[in-house]
């Protein structure tokens, strides 16, 4: 990777260290250690510690302390890292006391409580987001200020968790923050990956994105404590019998829990990880000692292969084994933990567990919860199929992230069969008797109506009985007889390949069924989900996605923030950010609006500083900065983005010098990852970069237009750019993104969104207003009849569109990327046709990019806008859509950890 851009994590608030900053810095821990040892730099005053910090005097001291104790310094040495491994010491010594104090109310009062699984959490930060949780800000600044540090560079120090990708893990983030802060009674469980997706550079020649495992556990997680003592056998293969399952081989699941501390509460709760470690007894000692060194290793490699990197490549039926492995770890250790925690408070009676536990499914990742939940109640617990089928279905809950084929999990029965026999039982008795139950209620629906329901709702897909292969052997046979007797094989022999449907388990199981914006529940109810919600509608609820307040406004954007408050009255927006509304009265007074644009103007500084650190591209401050930060993917149209600003391009290298100077300039910056095998995606990041590379280096256009991709996007990265943006790109194909939640971000930070009637864009809108959102693009109801068209060799493509394709074919930017740009071609088929339908919305796209530039040259109405767009953004608060999870799905209640003495 000798050609990889640098991708470390570094501050957001750049700082300077001066040769008198040292030199304090040294002498303060000389005199905190002189007398305690012989290494002034390592040692201090051993001091009573007391976990009530509430000067930064008691905060210098509990740091002294944890910089002598607590950390792995050696005794030569001590610097920013070391002062950070003190620091983040001490702010845990403080959490673990909410935190047992925490368990121990939750133990006492045995409240119904949540458990949320995922496989993926963005956290960000831990330190950032705890000494803000706690109202310690200042106090830790102030403190090491004193010994010679400075907080900024401290926070910089922690590296980003590995453990999610994009939206749905920084949901999962926003939503245990809510719970802590709304003194909920729930938990998260996921996965700890040891190396993450990926860590994300750029080759500077060709533009490719290079790969890399992420080091984020090299240097150790000071904010995690493992329990070697919670930990659970998770089985794998074997066979079913007698009814029981006896497996192939084990694993041990081992937890590692990470503290979340609510916003100004005592309340912190958990974030439970499971690391897979091999069982010692299954190591095979006499193998390896007879050096068959690959059958005692065995459950050693499997452990570390599982909890190795998220997402593993599922090209292969290994990978594919591998990912469902993980799944299934996630969810046989959670319900185990779920269960032996029941029982730890006194719990004992099954049929009323519903009572007192609530598991939410975030996506299709954890649906085998179900029937591990199950297994347990049936083969462990020895209830028998129908009570503990009533208690399933009282107990786990569904939530729909997506319309996207792909992403609606199918894994194939054999698979699912070898890997998890018991399982596959069980899953193959839910369906017959849901299918029973269907055939039952629609016993006057005509037969191929029903047959057309029962296909699109059972779980197993193309799933052939053992009573129907034999009737169809028995008709081979009856066709070679009755020619001469060679057996052929018709078209009506051929079984495509059996799945097992994970959604559909999702629905058939669960009590609840959530989309996670307004018109994606309805497309779910419409489309995806059509048949189960005629048949439970019940079921069905919308929970509008949010975003916590704390990380991503008043954390992220302390400039912005203090203008709010003063404006508000107060800091009481921090949780009640219907408060945020006080700031439409004032958006035309010129001081708000002076005082807004110069917070601005700030983060535009800090977000050009670490451009020109990370890329060497220097941009103009005062451009517009212009925002796609999201993962890469053909349907949140990065694609449609870059073609724009190519054509946008090509006008400007048209133009006089005297026209040029009249045009509006941009910063546009690009983040995200690809996915380590989707080559679309990949060739969208290359193409990026090299236009990135022509724009930036032409003189004709100099600062008019810049072009920038950041690799590695991660939480800190956002927290630089998103208060730094003024225009962001939510421009998915209409009825394709579920909801989106960087969008409310962008929208909280006070930047004017352009972006069609998709997921959260549609709420948004109606927050701010029309004519603060810069729509375009052709609406859900008018996807298919678009894509028809294309089938059809109706759609003529606009003039500007072909152009600009014609343009990046002539190899202006160094490659004629032909691979690429042939998904825009062809009437029809999936990475052909123009599925996403860019050439379709090309004009309208640029239409709306005129409107912007008008409105951004009147910069007082743009302001205006900018303050509204904060002002309106209260609804899409994570604290709101966690109490309605709590109230009507959960059923569960604040359970507030009281102050001690």
């Amino acid at each position: 990777y000798s050609t990889m851009t640098p991708v470390r994590c570094h501050r957001t608030i750049p700082t300077t260290h001066d040769a008198t900053h040292a030199t304090t810095r040294r002498a303060t821990i000389a005199r905190a250690g002189a007398s305690k040892g012989t290494n002034p730099k390592v040692n201090a005053i051993a001091e009573v510690v007391t976990s009530k910090m509430s000067s930064s005097n008691e905060v210098a001291t509990n740091l002294k302390y944890h910089a002598a104790k607590s950390t792995s310094a050696l005794p030569i040495a001590f610097g920013v890292p070391e002062m950070y491994q003190a620091t983040a010491q001490s702010v845990r010594e403080g959490l673990v006391e909410r935190w047992n104090d925490t368990y121990a109310h939750f133990h006492k009062e045995n409240p119904k409580q949540a458990y949320y699984l995922s496989m993926e959490y963005l956290q960000g930060r831990a330190l950032t987001n705890a000494i803000g949780n706690m109202g310690l800000t200042g106090e830790y600044s102030e403190a090491l200020r004193s010994l010679g540090y400075t907080l900024e560079d401290v926070m910089s120090v922690e590296r980003n968790a590995g453990l999610g990708n994009g939206g749905l893990g920084r949901l999962a983030s926003c939503f245990l923050d809510s719970i802590a802060t709304l003194d909920l009674p729930a938990w998260g469980y996921g996965l700890r990956y040891k190396y993450g997706l990926f860590k994300q550079g750029v080759d500077k020649s060709s533009g490719e994105q290079l790969e890399c495992a992420d080091d984020w556990l090299e240097v150790g997680n000071p904010w995690e404590i493992a329990r070697p003592q919670v930990s659970y056998p998770i089985s794998f293969y074997g066979k079913v019998v007698d009814g029981k399952w006896k497996p192939g081989q084990q694993v041990r699941a081992v937890a590692f829990d990470s503290p979340i501390p609510g916003y100004k509460t005592r309340n912190c709760i958990s974030l439970r990880m499971w690391d897979a470690q091999p069982s010692a007894a299954e190591f095979d000692l006499a193998a390896f000692n007879a050096s068959d060194y690959k059958t005692s290793m065995g459950p050693t490699n499997l452990a570390s292969m599982l909890c190795a990197v998220l997402y593993p490549g599922d090209g292969t039926r290994e990978g594919k084994a591998l990912r469902l492995s993980q799944q299934y770890m996630l969810c046989s250790a959670s319900v185990q933990d779920i269960l032996a925690r029941w029982k730890e408070r006194g719990n004992t009676d099954w049929n009323t567990l519903h009572e007192k536990v609530a598991i939410q499914m975030n996506d299709t990742h954890p649906t085998l919860a179900a029937p591990e939940l199950m297994r347990i109640l049936i083969d462990e617990e020895g209830l028998s199929w129908d009570a503990a089928w009533k208690i399933t279905t009282k107990t786990v809950a569904y939530t729909n992230h997506t319309v996207m084929p792909e992403a609606l999990e199918k894994w194939p029965l054999d698979l699912v069969e070898e890997l998890l026999p018991r399982h596959m039982e069980i899953i193959k008795r839910i369906d017959a008797e849901f299918i029973a139950s269907v055939k039952a209620k629609y016993a006057s629906m005509p037969a191929a109506e029903l047959k057309r329901s029962i296909d699109a709702m059972g779980i197993l897909e193309n799933y052939v009985t053992p009573e129907e292969l034999a009737a169809r052997e028995a008709k081979k046979v009856a066709k070679a007889a009755a020619k001469d007797g060679t057996v052929s094989i018709d078209e009506d022999d051929v079984m495509p390949e059996a799945k097992v449907r994970m959604a559909n388990l999702c629905c058939i199981s669960g009590m609840a069924i959530n989309g996670v914006a307004a018109i994606h529940s309805e497309i779910v109810k419409d489309v995806v989900f059509n048949d189960f919600y005629k048949l439970f509608p019940e079921k069905f609820q919308n929970k509008t996605n949010g975003v916590t307040p704390r990380r991503w406004l008043a954390f992220c954007n302390p400039e912005l923030s203090a203008v709010i408050t003063k404006w508000v009255g107060n800091d009481s927006w921090i949780t009640e950010t219907d408060e945020l509304r006080k700031l439409a009265d004032h958006a035309t007074n010129p001081e708000l609006q002076a005082e807004w644009n110069a917070a601005k103007l700030a983060r535009k500084q800090i977000c050009k500083d670490y451009i020109k650190k990370v890329t060497d591209i220097d941009v103009p401050i005062n451009s517009m900065f212009d925002i796609q930060v999201k993962r890469i993917h053909e349907y949140k149209r990065q694609f449609l983005n870059i073609l724009g600003i190519i054509y946008r391009y090509k006008q400007m290298k048209a133009m006089t010098p005297e026209q040029r100077a009249k045009c509006v300039p941009r910063v546009c910056v690009f983040g995200g990852k690809a996915y380590a095998t989707y080559m679309q995606a990949k060739r969208i990041v290359r193409l990026i970069n090299n236009v990135g590379s022509v724009v930036n280096n032409d003189p004709e256009i100099g600062d008019l237009l810049k072009v920038v991709f950041v690799p590695d996007y991660n939480v800190s990265l956002a927290e630089t750019l998103i208060p730094a943006s003024e225009l962001s790109q939510h421009i998915s194909t209409a009825g394709t993104e579920a909801s989106g939640t960087s969008n409310m971000k962008f929208q909280m930070n006070g930047c004017l969104i352009i972006g069609t009637l998709d997921g959260a864009n549609v709420e948004i809108r109606e927050c701010v207003g029309e004519e603060n959102f810069f729509l375009f693009g052709i609406t859900d109801p008018e996807v298919e009849p678009a894509r028809a068209e294309r089938a059809a060799g109706k759609f003529v493509a606009d003039k500007r569109f072909l152009e600009t394709v014609e343009y990046v074919r002539s190899g202006v930017f160094g490659d004629s990327f032909e691979e690429l740009l042939g998904s825009l071609e062809g009437n029809e088929g999936f990475g052909r046709g123009d599925y996403f339908l860019v050439g379709k919305d090309f004009a309208s796209y640029l239409e709306a990019q005129e409107r912007v530039d008008v409105a951004y040259a009147n910069q007082a109405g743009w302001i205006e806008s900018s303050i509204k767009s904060t002002a309106f953004s209260g609804k899409f608060n994570s604290d709101r859509t966690i109490d309605q999870y709590a109230k009507e799905i959960w059923d569960i209640k604040p359970c507030t950890v009281p102050n001690r003495p």
